[in-house]
C-alpha cells in the first residue's frame, strides 16, 4: 500500500519549519506569491525541496494577502484562469520542475463544490501545462470536472482537519476544524489510507505543531506498512 504525503509550504518566512517538514513528505505544494510567499521563499522552498528529494507542484490561490487566501473572491472564469496560470508560471522561474498543482485555501474549497470554478482552474492550467496532475478534494465535484476535461487526477485527504457529515471540510471558522494533537492526526491519516478514500495526504505548514504532528503521522503510515511516495509514483500506470 502507497501514499503521497504533502503539505502546502512557501507560506511562512521560518525557514526552519520548512526544513524540518521536508524529511517526513514526498509532496510539496508551493505558493505562488499571491495568496501568501515571495519570490525569495518560492526560491528557498524549491531549493529545500531539491535537496530533500521532494517532489514539487503550484499551489496558486485566490490572489488575496489579507485573508490569506481563505475568503472566497467574486471572480469571472477567466479572472480566476489568469490567475492561475500566471501564478504557475511564476513559479516555474525558481527553475521548479512541476508534476503537480493544488489549489490553495477558499479556491480549493469553492471548486469542491462549484464546477465552474474547478473548470476555470483546469483552463488555466491547461494553458500552461495539461500533463500537469490536478490534486483535488477526494469524492468532490471538481476531480470529475477535471477527469472529464482530459487531466490526471489525485484524491487528497487531510490527516490535520476534521470532516462534515457530507465529505467537506470544516470551516476554519469552527475552533475545532484543525486537528493539532499528533496522535489523533497520525491515527486519521492510517484509517484514510487503509480505507482508500486517497491517493495523496497532506498536512498544512501553518498548523500548529505542524512538525511533530507531521513526523507522527509519516511514522505511524510507515509502521502500519504503508509505503510514502511521491504522486508519480503512486497514481495507477493508467492515470497517466
Amino acid at each position: 500500500m502507497f501514499i503521497d504525503l504533502n503539505c502546502d509550504m512557501g507560506e511562512l518566512e521560518d525557514a526552519a519549519t520548512e526544513e524540518a517538514l521536508m524529511p517526513h513528505i514526498t509532496s510539496a505544494n508551493v505558493a505562488c506569491g499571491e495568496h501568501a510567499g515571495s519570490d525569495e521563499i518560492m526560491q528557498r522552498t524549491v531549493r529545500l525541496a531539491r535537496q530533500y528529494g521532494v517532489a514539487v507542484g503550484a499551489h496558486p490561490g485566490y490572489p488575496d494577502r489579507a485573508n490569506f487566501g481563505r475568503v472566497e473572491m467574486p471572480l469571472t472564469s477567466a479572472e480566476i484562469a489568469e490567475t492561475v496560470y500566471a501564478q504557475i508560471v511564476r513559479l516555474e522561474r525558481t527553475a521548479a520542475a512541476m508534476g503537480h498543482v493544488k489549489p490553495h485555501g477558499a479556491l480549493y474549497n469553492a471548486a469542491a463544490k462549484k464546477p465552474a470554478v474547478a473548470a476555470a482552474i483546469a483552463d488555466g492550467v491547461a494553458r500552461f501545462n495539461p500533463a500537469l496532475v490536478l490534486v483535488g478534494l477526494a469524492g468532490s465535484k471538481m476531480l470529475d470536472v477535471w477527469r472529464e476535461r482530459g487531466f490526471r487526477v489525485a484524491a487528497e485527504a487531510f490527516a490535520d482537519r476534521r470532516y462534515e457529515a457530507d465529505g467537506s471540510l470544516r470551516s476554519r471558522q469552527f475552533p475545532d476544524a484543525l486537528i493539532t494533537d499528533p496522535d489523533e492526526a497520525a491515527e486519521q491519516a492510517v484509517r484514510l489510507v487503509r480505507e482508500g478514500r486517497a491517493e495523496t495526504l497532506c498536512i498544512h505548514s501553518d498548523t500548529p505543531g505542524s512538525v511533530r504532528t507531521m513526523a507522527a503521522v509519516a511514522g505511524a503510515l510507515r509502521g502500519s506498512g504503508i509505503r510514502l511516495q511521491p504522486l508519480a509514483a503512486v497514481l495507477p500506470p493508467t492515470a497517466f
